[in-house]
């Protein structure tokens, strides 16, 4: 059997726990590390332990099967899970003692009849939408929702333990708006009667820039994985972050061309002058955009290279001129820029967006390796 070409994905646990530390420490406030999508792409239950090492009391995934992986792995901190499929049973989440996140009165009455059959109260979240316009009970159906729930929490089947939301980050302005619509839901649920002991509206741009947003409960997503949650050039350095991913391969060939000779499909790049190219085993099936055809950059040799001609499904290349590449040489596409290479985020911007989506969407195929941890 052919080993398949080297591609990794190489995860530095002792990164993540000196992240969710070092946000932890500067916010002053209870930090939930957000796990969602195996981790961005790093590996939820490994993450979520080195997390929890750093100091976070809380973890936060999207849906259940999510939160149940945790519990698998014998992880018990507190979950909570927010995005739930419409005939979703609340049920297996209840035994589980994971915390259900729910947005709308519907979920309210479905997450009690499941408590009645599991003997013991659903606990809650529930989400007041203060203008993402995704999730979220709507404002006009809040103070119904909220006459509902201290209901059902005094019948024992439901135990409110926090009210959410979540800021869109547009401005200063919109996030004093959201905000401003957070404290009126919290005085509506307060009216009903509920006494949640979380308040949480801040991920962790939020928490960072609005001490005001803090609450009780800060979200920290993209910032545990060293990467920065700012469009402005902030960089993880400046914040006091790691970058947790090193994506790396090994150069699988190495060819002198003519000047003249195109490259890869449809020819969209030539050379200029003879040159060498250096082939790389990641393509767009690994999870490389091919939006940054002929934009991206690597580190091979000791220096950043430009990729050329596009980026093809399984590999793509790289124009190294007269300097000297082997076969079977490191070739890192992204990781901690005080090494050399280029960023997620400089990913980001070759392909026209974020460095959370370059990190979440590299695939199965790529190996993912660990470094540190318990």
């Amino acid at each position: 059997m052919t080993e398949r070409p080297f591609r990794e994905a190489l995860i530095d646990l002792d990164a993540v726990t000196a992240n969710v530390r070092t946000l932890a420490e500067r916010l002053g406030t209870p930090a939930m590390a957000v796990v969602k999508a195996d981790a961005y792409g790093h590996g939820a239950v490994p993450v979520a332990r080195a997390a929890l090492a750093g100091g976070a009391a809380w973890l936060g995934t999207a849906d259940l099967g999510e939160a149940f992986e945790l519990r698998a792995a014998g992880i018990d901190a507190p979950i909570l899970a927010w995005l739930h499929d419409p005939g979703a049973d609340f049920g297996p989440a209840i035994d589980a003692g994971i915390d259900l996140g729910l947005s709308a009165e519907a979920q309210l009455h479905r997450a009690a009849d499941a408590a009645r059959t599991a003997g013991r109260p659903a606990a809650v979240h529930l989400k007041i939408d203060t203008g993402l316009r995704r999730n979220g009970v709507q404002p006009d159906e809040w103070a119904g929702a909220v006459a509902a729930a201290a209901q059902l929490e005094r019948a024992g089947l439901v135990r409110i333990r926090g009210i959410f939301s979540h800021l869109a980050n547009t401005s200063a302005e919109a996030d004093a708006a959201q905000l401003a619509a957070f404290e009126r839901a919290l005085a509506v649920a307060a009216e009903a009667g509920l006494r949640p002991e979380l308040r949480h509206i801040a991920s962790t741009a939020g928490a960072l820039t609005r001490p005001e947003a803090r609450y009780d409960l800060v979200r920290l997503g993209i910032a545990c994985y060293g990467i920065p949650p700012f469009a402005d050039g902030t960089t993880s350095a400046e914040l006091g972050l790691v970058p947790v991913m090193t994506l790396r391969g090994r150069v699988a060939a190495v060819r002198r061309i003519a000047a003249g000779d195109g490259v890869s499909y449809g020819h969209t790049w030539r050379a200029e002058r003879p040159t060498k190219l250096a082939l790389v085993p990641l393509g767009y099936a690994d999870g490389i955009p091919r939006q940054a055809s002929g934009r991206g950059e690597v580190l091979l040799a000791g220096a950043r290279r430009p990729v050329v001609g596009r980026i093809a499904m399984d590999q793509f290349l790289v124009d190294v001129g007269d300097d000297a590449v082997e076969v079977g040489d490191e070739v890192v596409l992204f990781g901690d820029p005080a090494t050399g290479a280029p960023s997620a985020d400089d990913w980001g911007v070759a392909a026209d967006t974020i460095g959370y989506e370059i990190v979440t969407r590299i695939g199965p195929r790529v190996p993912r390796g660990y470094l540190g941890g318990a």
